[in-house]
């Protein structure tokens, strides 16, 4: 194991610890006691210095997602929600494929047809920051279909919304755990 992975490994047991230790009343909870918040750390992966924060915010129809990423080329990237929440192997791929919980085919965040964690497009500027917000009806913080304990990876490459099963997105530069936030 080498030390990137020591402290991933270290950094999401840390994060495990800290959730499973708060005060849960203070997590904000909606009547059904699902939360109302998650939150994504983004960590380079070997030979990225790519960084940053996805929030998602649980609405009456459906989840605000927001990014706000860093060190990117300038340019869009993939970004996608992947099915496990493992980002130990040093270039990201154990956060294994897309998170499709229904089955489907790849597509883009607007179409009917996609996977629940297609989410499109990060566009960096020149500088390499690329921010990004929207209203995404399919996913969930809750029930079968929850995203929280699954990751997020941002890709080299743009995706192109069409290519089976992953959009042709290239490498991916990083990655990071959907935890509950407050």
């Amino acid at each position: 194991m080498n030390s990137r992975s020591i402290f991933l490994t270290v950094s999401f047991l840390f994060s495990i610890l800290i959730v499973s230790g708060q005060d849960h009343a203070a997590m904000q909870m909606d009547d059904q006691g699902s939360p109302q918040n998650a939150i994504c750390v983004l960590y380079g992966t070997a030979g990225s210095d790519v960084t940053g924060i996805v929030t998602f915010t649980k609405t009456s129809t459906g989840v605000l997602v927001e990014a706000d990423v860093r060190s990117l080329t300038p340019g869009k990237h993939g970004f996608h929600i992947h099915e496990f929440g493992d980002c130990s192997a040093p270039d990201g791929t154990s956060a294994g494929g897309h998170f499709n919980p229904g089955h489907m085919k790849h597509g883009g965040p607007n179409d009917a047809v996609r996977h629940e964690g297609d989410l499109g497009n990060l566009d960096a500027d020149e500088t390499g920051r690329a921010r990004l917000s929207f209203l995404d009806p399919t996913l969930s913080l809750s029930g079968s279909h929850t995203i929280i304990g699954y990751s997020v990876i941002v890709h080299a490459q743009e995706d192109d919304l069409v290519s089976q099963p992953t959009g042709n997105a290239g490498a991916r530069v990083a990655c990071g755990v959907i935890g509950v936030a407050k």
